[in-house]
């Protein structure tokens, strides 16, 4: 592949000083599918694998210039968007994607609170937020994530597909409600189940559970992995296995650091060549 021809991603989160989430893990999973990142930055963390310290949120005329200086730059194929963290943030990225960005496929990560229980979104953003899931192309809630969209406890397997079934009705995006909080299924143990529906096509896309303390960025991880392998050209179920695959791979490599939720390894496959 020539220089020229690498696909453009971009990724619209925050910054996590540890590495492990946020702009720092959509930027190393755009590299590790051979993508070429770009991105808008939302807010500054202070956070390690223990937790995240201290929120500094850019100022939105910021956020809306650079998104404004990629996208009027760079052919952008795809885009992902992770922690907004205000109301006014969510507007203004809604606002520039309205009017300069309308064709490129968008996932959303609603982020909003982080494994350590730090906010990551404001409390009255919520409204905003959901406002704002009708620009996705697919959106990927975890459980806590559902419950909150939902207003109403997602837990179980049936609760779960119904769950992505309202809110694809509420949003007209395609869905993939990860399951990865949950224990395995009775008649299913030691699985992972996440659901997609796309308001035709329902899939319950399983892996082996993994018992890790190794997950922190995870589901940044995997929305920037889909996010590039839309810009490779793939069809949405496609990059989501992709994704999946990656991620399996990169929590299995994990590096062991720190001494809370360990980073995963982005580059593993680099790894083991």
């Amino acid at each position: 592949m020539k220089p020229h021809e690498l696909p453009v991603t971009l990724t619209i989160a925050g910054s996590d000083s540890g590495g492990g989430a946020g702009i720092q893990a959509d930027l190393k999973t755009f590299q590790a599918f051979g993508c070429f990142g770009t991105s808008a930055i939302t807010a500054l963390t202070c956070q390690n694998t223990r937790g995240v310290s201290a929120v500094q949120a850019a100022h939105p005329g910021i956020v809306a210039g650079q998104l404004r200086d990629v996208l009027h730059d760079f052919p952008v194929r795809a885009a992902k968007t992770g922690m907004l963290f205000s109301a006014d943030i969510i507007r203004t990225v809604a606002e520039v994607w309205q009017s300069e960005a309308r064709n490129i496929p968008l996932i959303v990560d609603p982020v909003m609170v982080a494994a350590s229980g730090a906010r990551l979104l404001e409390q009255e953003a919520e409204q905003e937020l959901s406002r704002y899931l009708s620009l996705a192309t697919l959106i990927t809630p975890n459980l806590p994530e559902a419950s909150v969209l939902l207003a109403r406890e997602v837990a179980t397997l049936s609760e779960m597909r119904e769950a992505a079934r309202e809110l694809h009705n509420r949003t007209r995006a395609a869905i993939l409600l990860k399951g990865g909080h949950r224990e395995g299924d009775r008649e299913r143990p030691g699985e992972a189940i996440d659901v997609f529906f796309d308001g035709e096509v329902e899939e319950l896309l399983s892996r082996p559970m993994l018992r890790t303390e190794n997950t922190h960025g995870t589901g940044c991880t995997l929305s920037a992995g889909i996010a590039a392998g839309l810009a490779q050209g793939r069809s949405l179920l496609d990059a989501i296995a992709a994704a999946r695959d990656y991620l399996q791979g990169a929590i299995e490599h994990a590096p062991r650091l720190g001494a809370g939720a360990g980073p995963l390894n982005h580059l593993w496959q680099m790894a083991r060549t």
